[in-house]
């Protein structure tokens, strides 16, 4: 049987806005856990980006395995937040969830760990230079107007294949 993940967001992510630019401090982590409490226990995948001129920028892809209340803001991670909010002049930083389906026992692992390598893989393509470290290994094959395929118009097939394989 599949494994069904949900995605839960765009979430705004508060922060400090001073007269030199933005943090994510530890009062701001406590707001968006008092104002999410629902999916503060829950684990999975979180993407963290920046909404700005209608659009979004993904800035980086975690794993929560224990919960994203312990996880998502955690110093590794925030400073990362910090490097991507420094990035961007105008935006607002916010968090997608992908969540794991509730059961009982253990997450399983493999799900999620496949669902972070896609997740950052199809991240390059929106973002070449993403604050992630893990698997970031660009592949060196593409699509042309499908999938890595650089930029440009893509043609009336790429643009026809694209929905075809749900891409």
């Amino acid at each position: 049987m599949r494994t069904l993940s949900t995605v839960d967001g765009p979430r705004a992510a508060p922060f400090y806005q001073g007269r030199a630019g933005r943090t994510i401090t530890d009062d701001n982590a406590r707001e968006l856990w008092k104002k999410n409490d629902d999916i503060g226990g829950r684990k999975g995948r979180y993407v963290f980006g920046m909404r700005a001129g209608g659009g979004f920028t993904r800035a980086y892809v975690g794993k929560a395995t224990k919960s994203f209340k312990q996880e998502v803001f955690t110093h590794h991670k925030l400073t990362r937040y910090q490097s991507s909010l420094a990035d961007f002049l105008k935006g607002t930083p916010v968090v997608f969830f992908v969540l794991t389906p509730k059961k009982k026992g253990a997450v399983n692992a493999s799900h999620v760990g496949e669902l972070e390598d896609f997740l950052v893989q199809a991240g390059l393509v929106a973002n070449p230079e993403p604050l992630d470290i893990q698997g970031t290994k660009t592949e060196e094959w593409g699509i042309a107007g499908v999938l890595r395929g650089g930029r440009g118009k893509p043609s009336k097939g790429a643009g026809q294949f694209r929905p075809l394989m749900k891409l």
